[in-house]
């Protein structure tokens, strides 16, 4: 357990920029974690760790949206591989996953070379349990949700399939795993806004993909 993470808890920076959130009920989605303990910043002050503590966060969690692919050399490029480079755990949530969409270092985070996509907001949504036996799904049942889907292709066979619908206006797969370097990788496209960080299942799904992440 690193440092930021003494009481016990698993330590989360959560990286957003570049894409508008509900921000109170953004952190009472993590609030409501009790093993969590989430450090939600802006890209620029993970990249700049004023603290000097980005390598001792168990998860790196991205909800951002930054479009530029950082330049060769730039500090945002070393901060961005330097997660992958240390084995941390490394989460991809909703938005995130379209991030950096002409880099194919971050299409291989994320496991979809692919990345054109359509989006479909307040889509209610079948979720199928593909595999219960899996840390982060353990304990699931199917559920319904309302959310924001994305119409684009899936997780390729390198990835391990968790989550999925079969909403016409949305990709089959909506969570997978992944392993890159020494990090686990756990991508989950869901995640718009609060009708859907409201569910149970949802956080579920996030707390425990955390923990995941966090035993690479």
């Amino acid at each position: 357990m690193s440092p930021l993470g003494s009481d016990g808890k698993t330590s989360v920076a959560v990286i957003t920029g570049d894409h508008a959130f509900d921000v109170p009920n953004f952190h009472a989605l993590f609030r409501a974690m009790p093993s969590v303990h989430a450090y939600i910043q802006p890209m620029q002050d993970f990249v700049d760790d004023a603290g000097r503590v980005a390598a001792d966060y168990d998860v790196v969690l991205f909800y951002n949206f930054h479009q530029t692919t950082p330049a060769e050399g730039s500090r945002e490029l070393a901060a961005l591989q330097g997660i992958v480079e240390r084995g941390q755990g490394l989460l991809v949530l909703h938005h995130a996953v379209l991030a950096y969409l002409k880099w194919p270092w971050w299409a291989d985070v994320v496991g979809v070379q692919e990345r054109g996509f359509g989006f479909d907001h307040g889509q209610t949504l079948d979720v199928d349990v593909l595999d219960r036996d899996h840390a982060i799904t353990a304990g699931l049942e199917p559920w319904t949700m309302i959310d924001e889907t994305y119409s684009m292709d899936s997780c390729g066979d390198d990835s391990h399939a968790l989550l999925a619908t079969d909403h016409e206006l949305s990709m089959k797969t909506l969570a997978w795993t992944r392993q890159v370097g020494d990090s686990r990788v756990f991508c989950l496209q869901s995640g718009h806004d609060n009708d859907t960080w409201k569910e149970p299942a949802f956080r579920r799904v996030v707390e425990q993909g955390i923990a995941w992440c966090a035993a690479s």
